[in-house]
């Protein structure tokens, strides 16, 4: 062997690479300054081998962001530390960072609409630094996060395992920062709110680490609420007051087009909860004339017609719906926002070929960050930064094998053993990932005793998915947001 080649176990052990840059902004009208930290800690779990201990081995580095007020003293323990995570599962914390929290957001027009390429960033008005420091963590295998050599990605590409990395990082991060004594709090999107339940009762229960709030962005707790599959008619019920809001905002609701869309939407959930839910209960034994009469209430509320419906048997799934409202048109409508609208090569198709929601955002966030987390935060990487992966097309759920998965008992534990523990669920009523009602229906069924119930508390938005790419939600979320914190 040469004298200077080497084996795996000659090779340097990995180290935390970090950068720090100092930044400024406004934030409701006051100048702020912070310190930017961006790098990758890695992480190290216990190894054994034959049942025998072998030390702390590093497994996997993790990429985060993190943004510190600059305090006029050196101890900040007392300011609140948020920390934020999207969904997928396979998503990079990149939405909520330069959507909505951080001190730059994507440059948009009023609707959601991004500028014409080369995008840019906007100084963020909105950010939540103004109550609170931010830390945006990106799981295993999304952004520059990866496993280390000689690991496996799939070992992390897991419901509890994800956890498990993500909190551990979590209280990494409090112990070195010195921020124990902070107010913490996380905020999640989507999946990211799976994920933020889960980690409610994880952190409390692993780590000590009792949290004074979560804000759950598009929440998805229950997976029933969102599975169309046979045999389970929940989602047909509860995606329905999601409908009848598309199908108003694209002007298919007739008679019923001049009243308010939340007067609408009351009238929708009556229906769906009553006379629907009861329809698709009885099966074989609904009548005739009770099916006529449901049918025909469908079609005014959604926007379809009667002999859809009835090939459909009743029930419209959610890409057969972004399909048919307005295929005479040639036209789609966005499942993470049914605002936007697509043209697919063949109308005739039993589902979109995309989502033009996505794909209306995807470039514009792609581009902006490779270019600020070099030019700005002086991070220098060539991996990929992965941006919104496909993980959750071979995503484990080793804990939730033949069940569907239900993080809400995570939260009523959570919130039970923490009485202190606050809850903010933030929904968008053109959302067709989460819809609004499925999530009232999680969250009415939590179980919650007395008092805690008012632990609980909600907003809604006339956007999708990601409200905060509409200027107008992006304003009202960050003041629900920031007196949530300022509240807990």
């Amino acid at each position: 062997m040469p004298e200077d080649a080497k084996t795996p176990q000659d090779s340097p052990p990995p180290q935390d690479r970090v950068v720090r840059t100092r930044h400024s902004l406004r934030v409701n009208g006051a100048e702020l300054h912070c310190t930017a930290t961006a790098g990758t800690v890695v992480l190290r779990e216990e190894a054994e081998k034959d049942g025998v201990s072998e030390g702390e081995k590093a497994r996997a580095e993790l990429f985060f962001i993190a943004y510190t007020k600059d305090a006029e003293t050196p101890e900040p323990a007392s300011r609140p530390i948020v920390f934020s995570f999207n969904g997928g599962p396979g998503s990079s914390s990149v939405w909520l960072h330069l959507g909505l929290l951080g001190p730059k957001r994507v440059a948009m027009d009023a609707v959601g609409n991004p500028t014409p390429p080369p995008y840019a960033l906007l100084e963020n008005e909105h950010s939540l630094l103004g109550e609170a420091d931010l830390v945006f963590i990106d799981p295993v295998s999304t952004g520059y996060s990866r496993v280390l050599s000689g690991e496996t990605p799939k070992d992390y590409h897991d419901f509890k395992k994800d956890i498990e990395s993500v909190g551990d990082f979590i209280r990494l991060y409090l112990s070195r920062a010195r921020r124990w004594s902070s107010p913490k709090f996380l905020i999640g999107e989507s999946y990211g709110t799976t994920r933020a339940a889960g980690l409610s009762s994880y952190l409390q229960e692993r780590h000590g680490v009792n949290l004074n709030g979560l804000m759950l962005v598009s929440s998805i707790l229950d997976f029933q609420t969102a599975r169309f599959e046979p045999g389970n008619d929940l989602p047909y019920v509860l995606f329905l007051p999601t409908y009848a809001a598309t199908a108003h905002y694209h002007g298919k609701l007739g008679e019923l087009q001049d009243r308010p869309l939340p007067e609408v939407l009351r009238e929708v959930e009556g229906f769906a909860l009553g006379d629907y839910a009861s329809a698709l209960l009885k099966g074989r034994r609904l009548g005739d004339a009770e099916r006529r009469r449901v049918r025909r209430k469908l079609a005014g509320y959604t926007g379809l017609s009667e002999d859809f419906l009835e090939s459909c048997n009743l029930r419209v799934e959610i890409m057969r719906f972004t399909k048919e409202l307005r295929r005479s048109e040639r036209l789609t409508v966005g499942r993470l926002d049914s605002r936007f609208t697509g043209r697919d090569r063949d109308a005739a198709g039993e589902s979109p070929s995309y989502d033009p929601s996505y794909a209306t955002i995807q470039g514009s966030y792609t581009a902006t960050f490779n270019d600020y987390v070099r030019r700005d935060l002086g991070y220098e990487s060539d991996r990929n930064y992965e941006i919104l992966g496909s993980l959750y097309k071979t995503w484990r759920w080793s804990e939730h094998e033949n069940k569907y998965i239900n993080v809400g008992e995570n939260l009523r534990r959570a919130m039970s053993q923490n009485p202190h523990l606050r809850v903010h669920v933030a929904s968008g009523y053109y959302d067709l990932a989460t819809p609004y009602f499925a999530t009232e229906y999680t969250l009415e069924h939590l179980a919650l005793e007395g008092a805690l119930w008012d632990n609980l508390s909600v907003s809604y938005y006339e956007a999708g998915h990601m409200m905060y790419v509409h200027e107008e939600s992006l304003r009202q979320l960050n003041q629900a947001l920031s007196a949530f914190v300022r509240g807990g």
